[in-house]
């Protein structure tokens, strides 16, 4: 069959099938000779970039890491291969990268992203990155390759740039664009929120041209960097900022460069105009020590202008300029001095600081009294006890705490006198106990503000005094308002339970004006109600009054609780008092408030 075939054809033939045997063994030569070019290609492009390159797989494996790994970020390929590709990453970066990864695998699209990467010696690096998705033959990524650019020295540059360009090149301090910037955002907080109030102080250093004149430029920019430094420190202190016990609570507190030797404070967030002026004064104080520049001893002194937020303002640097105004109003009265814009507010705050002045004094000179208002049994008008008023004696004139407990309360003393008033009343129900003996023992009501209440020792200092006086809990009372129980429920709880398990009784004050819902009475271990005198005044005019006197002792009623109507001051209304079940009377129409040789006087015809 064969040898019938054509001679020539089947010559044909094979030299078609070893054409195409020789050209498959070409292809493969040179497809392995490509590959193995293009590897070559890629070592050397990997190895001479200064890029970091990358390849990685989807389980964050380590394939492969160009040589700049070791020169950039110090890690050896063996140490790299040890560890998984996220270990250096930051771990606040984590997230964004993991992010970055899933969407190149699910679009086959990278895209670039910034993050930081421990160096082997322990500092960050910022890198700018892009990932590269490599797919199998079924379409899949399988493979990452991530090209790294260290970008460390450019992001500094870029904070330094921004940084200059709202810092004061001398001191550091932002400067003027910063600071209005921030002046801005109170200014907005302000406009949404009526309790917010911020304070400005433009404080200028006095006699500096004089200074500048005599001393130089150089020692003089020596002095204003000390100078930005003493304000700085003072400000950063919390004893300056926060000083509860002086009323000072002061938001977060801004201080810059915006002149030769002007340096503008941002208060945020102040309770009272004279928290700005004693900040004032402090930083005044800060500066007020010598300098010693170049061994060369320098005193200077600060004049500072206040304004305070008034929702008045058109715009923010209306508070600057009305700052540096009342500055420059302060240089005209002599060196070293502070003046609020608004004189009627500058006096207010003058006064006030005065105030908590005589007050601090007043502690250390002993200055507080007591005074005592008799409680009676309204049926019998027999004394069943007194409450203890505070009482300060200020220049030779008594006055009575109206006219100074809110200050007290703001500042932080009332701990400190209120801690006093509750000892010298006990020391005094104690000797009258012991002279007047009785079945039902005297009582002795003592008021509590919502900072003592709050005060972290308060019930300890209460308990060592009802000891060391030798004093039966009960016959000690504490009164304190609606508003301070409902200041913060859960820690009233926890402080009225401490006090109950001390024996010592607790009365609400002001019962039916202010806001406690009647279940608290439930929740809370109360011992009395005191009604309001608003409504004892008014109760025998007003039907409404009258009919909240009768809800009010009916819950009393139900709960157990002694009720106390303060204010008295006819038989009437203690006759209608009496009838309606309230047990107990205060007011003008037994005593007003006397001092304790009077009230034991008094206490001479109970029987």
């Amino acid at each position: 069959m064969f040898s019938a075939l054509n001679p020539e054809l089947v010559h044909g033939v094979v030299l078609i099938l070893a054409a195409l045997l020789i050209l498959q063994q070409v292809r493969f030569y040179l497809a392995r000779h490509s590959a193995k070019k293009r590897e070559e290609l890629f070592q050397i492009i990997t190895e001479n970039a200064d890029d970091m390159i990358a390849l990685v797989d989807m389980k964050r494996k380590r394939h492969y890491n160009s040589p700049s790994y070791k020169r950039i970020l110090g890690y050896s390929p063996s140490e790299l291969a040890e560890t998984t590709s996220f270990e250096q990453i930051h771990s606040d970066d984590r997230l964004k990268v993991l992010d970055a990864a899933r969407e190149a695998r699910e679009t086959g699209v990278g895209r670039r992203l910034q993050y930081r990467m421990r160096h082997k010696n322990g500092t960050w690096r910022i890198l700018e990155s892009t990932a590269s998705p490599i797919k199998s033959r079924t379409g899949e990524v399988e493979k990452l390759v991530i090209v790294n650019r260290d970008i460390t020295d450019r992001k500094l540059a870029e904070e330094r740039l921004e940084h200059n360009s709202f810092h004061d090149a001398l001191t550091g301090l932002p400067n003027h664009r910063w600071f209005v910037e921030r002046l801005q955002h109170s200014f907005s907080h302000a406009q949404r929120d009526a309790k917010y109030k911020y304070a400005v102080l433009f404080l200028d250093v006095d006699g500096f041209k004089v200074l500048n004149d005599v001393m130089g430029r150089e020692v003089v920019d020596q002095v204003l960097v000390a100078v930005a430094q003493r304000l700085s420190e003072c400000l950063a202190d919390k004893d300056t900022t926060f000083r509860p016990e002086e009323g000072l609570a002061i938001g977060e507190t801004v201080l810059a460069r915006s002149g030769a030797d002007d340096f503008p404070v941002l208060l945020q967030d102040i309770r009272d105009p004279s928290n700005a002026m004693q900040v004032a004064q402090r930083l005044q104080s800060a500066i007020a020590g010598p300098f010693t520049v170049n061994d060369q001893e320098v005193r200077v002194s600060a004049s500072i202008g206040i304004a305070l937020s008034n929702g008045r303002s058109g715009n923010p640097e209306d508070l600057l300029r009305d700052a540096e105004a009342a500055m420059r109003r302060a240089k005209t009265h002599g060196r070293g001095r502070c003046e609020i814009a608004d004189p009627s507010v500058h006096s207010r705050a003058v006064q006030r600081l005065a105030l908590e002045n005589d007050l601090r004094n007043a502690i250390v000179r002993s200055e507080f009294g007591v005074h005592y208002q008799s409680i009676v049994q309204l049926k019998t008008r027999r004394i069943v006890g007194f409450e203890a008023l505070l009482r300060w004696n200020r220049n030779g004139k008594v006055i009575s705490a109206g006219e100074f407990i809110e200050v007290a309360e703001e500042t932080g003393l009332i701990v400190p006198i209120g801690l006093r008033l509750l000892q010298e009343a006990s020391q005094q129900l104690k000797s009258w106990q012991s002279r007047f003996p009785a079945t039902d023992p005297l009582q002795m009501t003592v008021k509590v503000s919502a900072r003592q209440f709050t005060h972290d020792g308060f019930v300890d200092e209460l308990a060592a005094t009802v000891r060391e006086n030798g004093l039966d809990p009960c016959s000690v009372q504490l009164e304190m308002t609606e508003g301070v129980t409902m200041l913060d429920l859960k820690l009233t709880a926890n402080v009225l339970w401490r006090v109950k398990r001390l024996g010592v009784r607790v009365v609400v004050e002001h019962f039916g004006t202010g806001r406690m819902p009647i279940d608290c009475l439930r929740r809370f271990p109360f011992d009395g109600l005191k009604l309001d005198r608003s409504l004892v005044s008014t109760m025998l005019s007003d039907p409404a009054s009258k009919d909240i006197v009768r809800l009010i002792m009916h819950v009393a009623r139900e709960l157990n609780l002694i009720v106390i109507a303060e204010g008295v001051e006819n038989p009437a209304q203690s006759m209608h008092l009496a009838e309606l079940g309230c047990e107990f009377g205060q007011g003008f129409l037994y005593s007003k408030a006397v001092e304790a040789r009077i009230a034991q006087q008094m206490l001479q015809g109970r029987s």
